[in-house]
């Protein structure tokens, strides 16, 4: 039996259940919150490598992340997001960003296990609800973008936050660039898909009127009304729709170790 709690605006639900005991049926519902809300958590998940790995596969097909190597050889499809005391400059992900949205086929969801955090409240990710950001464009911008697409690339302005693991287990070396309508439909409803961390250009557009679009889009999109802050704990994990659902680590210092799968 699961318990579906919802939060703030409907932005997300903590979901109460135990993810390595699910009937196929439980699956479906999770999913159904998962395409209303855009994002969900589960505490106290205490899982394998293996277990975890075996949950996504019930979402859909794990991915491989073209920037870094997996966990192991046997693990490939899980990417380590750490943050070490000793790290210089930001934490990984942090700007807001749509994961690997640079790709031609960017995942449909990102999984994030909690292995090692600091003190709750401290290391946040934050999300931001592009459904609602969507609803509440002026209908002379939502005009303006509806057939827009915009270029992105790994090396946009988030990759800086992946220096210091890319020195240590590095994988892609080439630039990787696609294109992408910023209006999606996405479960019935429509989205804004848009990735500040990699945005490069608008395709098709002047230079003046990019910077003024931009700039509107870029803090549009952010507004606190269409967040929600996750405040970690040890073995919590948190799913989220990456086409519906922007996300950002919060700034801190200090240790962590997340355990990363994304989902086709």
């Amino acid at each position: 039996m699961i318990k579906i709690i919802p939060k703030k605006n409907k932005i997300t639900a903590e979901i109460v259940c135990d993810v390595k005991n699910l009937k196929k049926v439980e699956i479906k519902k999770i999913k159904s919150v998962l395409n209303n809300c855009g994002m969900i958590y589960f505490r106290n998940q205490n899982l394998s490598s293996n277990n975890y790995l075996k949950f996504a596969k019930k979402l859909g097909t794990p991915a491989d992340y073209p920037r870094l190597k997996g966990l192991n050889s046997r693990y490939s499809k899980i990417t380590v997001v750490e943050r070490k005391a000793t790290d210089k400059g930001p934490s990984f992900g942090e700007q807001f960003h749509t994961d690997s949205i640079y790709t031609k086929k960017p995942p449909r969801f990102t999984m994030l296990l909690s292995k090692l955090v600091p003190r709750k409240g401290q290391a946040n990710t934050e999300f931001s609800s592009q459904y609602l950001a969507y609803k509440n464009l002026p209908h002379n911008i939502k005009k303006k973008l509806k057939n827009l697409k915009a270029i992105y690339s790994s090396e946009g302005p988030i990759s800086v936050t992946l220096q210091e693991r890319t020195k240590e287990k590095g994988k892609q070396k080439n630039e990787l660039i696609s294109k992408h309508k910023i209006i999606k439909k996405i479960n019935k409803k429509l989205s804004i898909f848009c990735s500040p961390g990699h945005f490069i250009a608008f395709n098709n557009i002047n230079k003046k009127e990019e910077t003024k679009l931009k700039k509107f889009l870029f803090k549009h999109q952010v507004k606190k009304k269409f967040q929600y802050s996750l405040e970690w704990e040890k073995d919590q994990l948190a799913i989220w729709d990456n086409r519906s659902m922007l996300h950002q680590a919060t700034p801190f210092k200090g240790n962590r170790i997340m355990h990363r799968i994304t989902i086709y």
